[in-house]
């Protein structure tokens, strides 16, 4: 064989060599590979209890003495720069001795025993997304496994544009995959998502129900550091369907300072049966009503707010719901959320069988209407936006 054969052979032979070696690191990889073996383990700590829910005694979502209860005590100054690297937390199990958290179901326990663990390393980032004058920001929280969702939410009332000179901008909120054996896979979809429209924000911390308002604490912290000059945040679920024209009609004129408005529920009182998903136990809240509280897919509020409700977040400690925890800091600041009849918690109508919930002249004039699948918004708003015709005017606005 001659030597250029003899050349030629071995660098394929080489070429080959890499391309396994390349292939099997990656199938071994996973979204957390960026941090030290340290974060590693905290973080397989946290996936096996998954960061869930659990309750609490009389008086635990006072203010704490240790955090100093009002706002103004809370200092002004923040990074320019998320700031949380790595993962350091473990349980804190002093509560085990505790006779009224033995009485707690164990998901209520296993958010307690984390309930300290408040913010997390960045995934996915995109900072630029408040750059420049921006007057409505849309955010929507998503998990990493509902990209049909999200691309559907890009093509109708999620898509970026700008309307006489006002800009929106489009961000998803989302943590990891919650079954381990298909966060890697889903990490690549999303790294791969991310690429191609740069409108995913995500956290590393696991996207559980209780989690939720984990997603809420690290949201305004984020806004704080990388929106101060943002104008409005509309912020919902990825199951609803929103009219952005609307919501810049309803803002049109806007003198409120502390805007924050939505689908109030006043006096709402805890649920205590156990089999409903939003169940707390009386341990965990002892009051017989809820502080006012914006719930069903989503509310407006004014960009000023955002800081001031971060500040007032850092006084309470987390609590399970993340609605009502949002309620929590309206309270501590001193806001009343106002109620508009153009956010439709439960639909046009709560009969779910009416036909009125699928009557396009009905959406052409809300703001927010809570729920729809993927290919019902879609069918919703081509409907909306087609030459309909309506017998009458809605007046919402």
């Amino acid at each position: 064989m001659s030597q250029w054969k003899k050349r030629v052979y071995k660098s394929v032979c080489i070429s080959f060599c890499l391309v396994i070696m390349l292939t099997i690191f990656q199938r071994g990889a996973s979204p957390g590979l960026l941090f030290s073996q340290s974060s590693m383990d905290s973080r397989e700590l946290l996936s096996e209890v998954k960061r869930d829910t659990y309750p609490v005694p009389d008086g635990f979502w006072a203010a704490k003495t240790e955090k100093q209860a009002t706002i103004e005590s809370v200092t002004d100054t923040h990074s320019a720069e998320w700031d949380v690297n790595f993962i350091n937390c473990t349980a804190n199990w002093n509560l085990t001795n505790l006779d009224w958290f033995k009485t707690l179901e164990p998901n209520f326990q296993q958010f307690l025993l984390y309930s300290h663990c408040r913010y997390f390393p960045m995934i996915i980032n995109n900072p630029q997304k408040c750059r420049g004058d921006v007057h409505l920001l849309i955010v929507v929280k998503s998990i990493i496994t509902q990209h049909d969702r999200r691309d559907v939410i890009r093509k109708t009332w999620g898509k970026e544009k700008e309307v006489n000179g006002k800009k929106i901008r489009t961000v998803f909120l989302l943590g990891t995959a919650m079954k381990e054996e298909e966060r890697a896979n889903y990490q690549k979809l999303l790294d791969f998502e991310n690429q191609i429209y740069g409108d995913i924000i995500q956290w590393d911390f696991l996207d559980s129900f209780f989690n939720l308002t984990l997603k809420e604490v690290h949201f305004l912290k984020w806004m704080t550091i990388y929106c101060p000059h943002v104008a409005y945040i509309f912020k919902g679920d990825d199951d609803v369907f929103v009219s952005p024209n609307n919501i810049l009609d309803f803002l049109d004129g806007n003198t409120t300072p502390d805007l924050f408005v939505g689908d109030v529920l006043y006096k709402a009182r805890p649920i205590r049966k156990k089999e409903n998903k939003y169940y707390i136990p009386n341990s965990l809240y002892s009051k017989n009503f809820y502080p006012p509280y914006a719930g069903g897919g989503g509310f407006i509020m004014a960009g000023s707010l955002v800081k001031r409700l971060f500040k007032a977040s850092e006084t309470l400690d987390l609590y399970p719901i993340d609605d009502v925890f949002l309620g929590m800091c309206l309270e501590v600041i001193k806001v009343n959320p106002v109620f508009h009849e153009g956010f439709k918690t439960f639909g046009i109508v709560k009969n779910k069988n009416s036909k009125m919930n699928k009557e396009p002249c009905f959406y052409r004039h809300m703001l927010v209407v809570h729920k729809l699948l993927p290919a019902e918004l879609q069918q919703m708003w081509d409907l909306v936006h087609s030459n309909l015709t309506c017998s009458r005017k809605v007046n919402i606005l």
